[in-house]
């Protein structure tokens, strides 16, 4: 009878137990070191999802160089990693001597073990507004040098460390067909829009979004065929600078809270099982 009872509370004990901490994505993905060996395409929404055949932006080019190399984050769709190295080209060509790029995706997208809650399918990128001065960083540099922010009075105005340069790197990324959206902080919007003099029309794909005044996140469109992948909504029309302006009236002149606004929900760390079917097969293939 004691054989049985032990062998009953084992059983009540292994029912009982938690899902293991393998099956949280982050963990799965995190610990992926390579990309699949599979035709590229992006499965799920840019905050749920994963990536097949993600390939590396190299760490070192001509005119690029990927930070924190560390964190083995320069992973992107192949349309990604050319348009990282289109708009790299573009920033020599006038002066700049290139680009320095942060965070892209993981091996084989998914959730990250810290950061970003997006950045999951291949198709972001955070490209710095500071301009690269050196192509040939070390590795421990590229831990190391900091990014420089670009924003004073709390991201309602870009402040000194702003030039032409940075209006540039926006417009040549936000230009590129493959663009879905560009991110970044409100003042930097609102200087654009009142410098534009041209073609106004790529200013719809900037969008203001909290912090971003280090970086502007860059994301491109689902490609052509991928059929499981998820595009956000594309922006509203027009040229989005009132928008961008009400963000920096609210930054200035904060609105009273909302009473009947419902608490935030914390976001819950996503598991295997909330990604889509194909993400299994991603991990698992070679």
């Amino acid at each position: 009878m004691i054989r049985s009872l032990a062998c009953y509370l084992a059983l009540c004990l292994v029912v009982a137990a938690p899902p293991a901490a393998a099956q949280l994505a982050k963990n799965a993905f995190g610990a992926v070191r390579a990309g699949s060996q599979q035709p590229a395409e992006p499965f799920g929404g840019y905050s749920r999802g994963c990536a097949a055949g993600l390939v590396p932006l190299p760490e070192t080019g001509p005119s690029w160089q990927a930070m924190r190399l560390s964190r083995n984050r320069n992973w992107g769709h192949p349309d990604l990693v050319d348009l990282v190295q289109d708009v790299a080209r573009h920033m020599d060509r006038i002066g700049w001597g290139g680009i320095y790029v942060g965070d892209m995706s993981q091996p084989r997208g998914g959730p990250m073990t810290s950061g970003h809650a997006s950045h999951q399918i291949g198709l972001d990128a955070d490209i710095w507004l500071y301009p690269a001065t050196d192509m040939s960083l070390s590795p421990r540099a590229r831990e190391d040098l900091s990014a420089v922010s670009m924003r004073r009075s709390e991201g309602a105005y870009v402040n000194g460390n702003w030039t032409r340069g940075q209006h540039e790197l926006v417009k040549r990324a936000a230009q590129d067909p493959r663009t879905a959206r560009i991110f970044i902080f409100p003042g930097a919007k609102v200087r654009m829009c009142a410098d534009e003099t041209g073609d106004r029309s790529w200013l719809r794909k900037v969008r203001p979004w909290w912090g971003h005044h280090y970086h502007m996140h860059v994301r491109i469109a689902c490609p052509p065929g991928a059929a499981s992948c998820e595009d956000q909504a594309p922006p509203p029309p027009g040229d989005g600078c009132a928008d961008a302006l009400q963000w920096v009236s609210n930054i200035l002149d904060p609105p009273p809270p909302d009473p009947n606004a419902p608490p935030a929900t914390p976001r819950r760390d996503l598991d295997l099982a909330d990604l889509p079917t194909q993400c299994r097969t991603v991990l698992s293939s070679r």
